[in-house]
């Protein structure tokens, strides 16, 4: 019997128990790095950074430190999300198509709305 996975993608999802857990952490870490060559994500980083930075420093609540660092998080995340969504529409097709536009500028909103968040929670943070 063969056991051999059929395709890449299968190959790609292959191990059991710390096998797979260290496969994933490979994967994400190769993530992390494509994330880093693209100078948007790099930018993010530093802004994050400095708003950690100055976060070690502020004189806040617990609670609101926390939503601060929460939301930053978040941003990261979605940003890491935006990425990996227009390497992908990139993939399928580098011409001008109303689809391809339409799923990058949604990938674009969705950073845009933790930035805003991200903005509002410092001024209530600041101002409260």
């Amino acid at each position: 019997m063969n056991d051999k996975p059929k395709t890449y993608a299968a190959s790609m999802k292959g191990g059991r128990g710390i096998r797979r857990i260290l496969n994933a952490l490979a994967y994400s870490a190769d993530g992390i790095r494509a994330a880093c060559s693209e100078q948007g994500f790099r930018q993010l980083l530093w802004i994050h950074g400095a708003l950690m930075a100055w976060l070690f420093f502020a004189d806040f609540t617990l609670p609101v430190k926390m939503i601060l660092v929460l939301v930053s998080a978040v941003s990261v995340v979605v940003e890491l999300i935006n990425t990996g969504l227009e390497a992908a529409v990139d993939h399928t097709s580098e011409e001008m198509h109303e689809l391809a536009k339409k799923a990058k500028d949604v990938g674009s909103a969705a950073q845009y709305t933790t930035l805003a968040a991200l903005a509002v929670l410092w001024i209530m943070a600041l101002t409260g």
